[in-house]
């Protein structure tokens, strides 16, 4: 018997006390973050089998001392499983209930996921959903026009839910394997962008963007923040006196708290922008908080005459200002550590993403080639000459 620690990144099983997976990620700071999720391995009737526990260390140091006094005792007893009888809407109801579910910044998008999803699988008994039938839930989307990302951000939210509910006994491993089997449509990297926007795209795009969409354009292109993270801003996370925005852990992808600074331009936007006394959320439209700026992001990149869209060629979403940040941040000679602590960029390979290398940049590469060379060309040429003065040429 043995407890593995699972990697939050490549999701390789490994051993407890490893510090760094082969993938780069930092299993410590994953550990404390409450990001690596642990198992438990053992043999139960002539087989070997593998069962989740949950993000706790000390949990799956019970459940493995547990499994040892049952194998013990009556090894008979690892080979039952629980039997679940609720359909998949009745555990979606169960686990969107949560509250620390609902903390999260992301709730609204996790709960149109889920809602998606159940439109096929609602009615299923959760222990009858088969591999077979998440890969047909997956053509099925793809042929209605969905993209990869978005049919995986579906299967995703179940896949969260059925953890959740293994961890709480109401599921067995089995059905845990199910969602684990279905394959990704999106290839790792296949959907990395390198949209990055000039100055006067922006200015433009902030001309003609709505009243209330202006503000969280505005916050997405001087801070790098994520669109959840924006959304979901309230004002007791902005100190605008020290000019700093402390996002907690539940605010953030990573679930890593984290400070981003506040510069004198988005200083300015933020104190333009009303509080209201009913609603302590930062940017609001007709008194309620904003979620979704798509409408009015198409229309001010159709008046600004900037292509729109993920699939469009040239075409601007919202999250390419995240990587216009990333990329301005470096030319402004901002090392890349401190980017990433303001960015939340818990590895390097996924900055990497989002620091775009350019025709300006490639252009200013070669530029500093020439010049370096030129340098060591006149350099040596001194040399030379030293050389010559020192010991001239013998004469016939």
């Amino acid at each position: 018997m043995a407890i593995l620690a699972e990697c939050p990144t490549c999701h390789t099983k490994q051993k407890v006390k490893n510090k760094v997976c082969k993938c780069g990620e930092d299993l410590d700071k994953a550990k404390r973050s409450k990001r690596v999720r642990y198992w438990i391995n053992y043999v139960a009737a002539g087989k070997q089998r593998r069962e989740l526990v949950g993000f706790s260390i000390e949990e799956a140091k019970t459940a493995d001392g547990k499994r040892r006094t049952q194998k013990f005792e009556n090894p008979r007893i690892l080979v039952k499983i629980p039997e679940e009888r609720m359909s998949f809407q009745q555990l979606t109801d169960w686990y969107c209930g949560l509250e620390k579910v609902k903390s999260r910044a992301y709730y609204p998008t996790l709960k149109y996921n889920l809602a998606s999803f159940n439109e096929v699988f609602g009615t299923y008994i959760v222990s009858n959903i088969k591999p077979a039938d998440l890969e047909n839930y997956q053509a099925k989307r793809k042929a209605e026009g969905y993209s990869d990302s978005y049919v995986d951000h579906h299967i995703g939210a179940a896949r969260n839910v059925v953890n959740k509910a293994f961890d709480n006994d109401m599921v067995s491993g089995e059905t845990v394997k199910v969602f684990k089997r279905v394959k990704k449509l999106l290839k790792r990297n296949a959907n990395a962008r390198d949209r990055i926007l000039s100055m006067d795209e922006v200015r433009a795009i902030l001309t003609h963007a709505p009243r209330h969409t202006r503000a969280i354009l505005a916050t997405a292109f001087y801070s790098g923040m994520r669109r959840g993270e924006i959304l979901g801003l309230t004002w007791d996370k902005i100190d605008m006196e020290n000019r700093i925005i402390q996002l907690e852990a539940n605010d953030t992808k990573d679930r890593e708290p984290r400070k981003v600074p506040i510069c004198g331009e988005l200083f300015q936007v933020l104190k333009q922008v009303p509080r209201a006394l009913h609603d302590n959320h930062v940017f609001l439209y007709k008194g309620n908080p904003v979620t979704d700026i798509r409408t009015g992001l198409e229309k001010a990149c159709k008046e600004a005459g900037i292509e729109y869209g993920r699939f469009e060629k040239g075409g601007f979403i919202f999250h390419d200002l995240r990587h216009t940040f990333n990329t301005y941040m470096r030319k402004a000679g901002v090392p890349e550590s401190v980017i990433m602590e303001i960015t939340g960029h818990s590895t390097r390979e996924m900055f990497d993403r989002y620091n775009t290398i350019d025709t300006e940049d490639a252009h200013r590469a070669i530029d500093q080639l020439g010049a370096f060379l030129q340098n060591l060309d006149q350099s040596l040429d001194q040399a030379t000459q030293k050389a010559q003065k020192k010991d001239p040429p013998l004469r016939g």
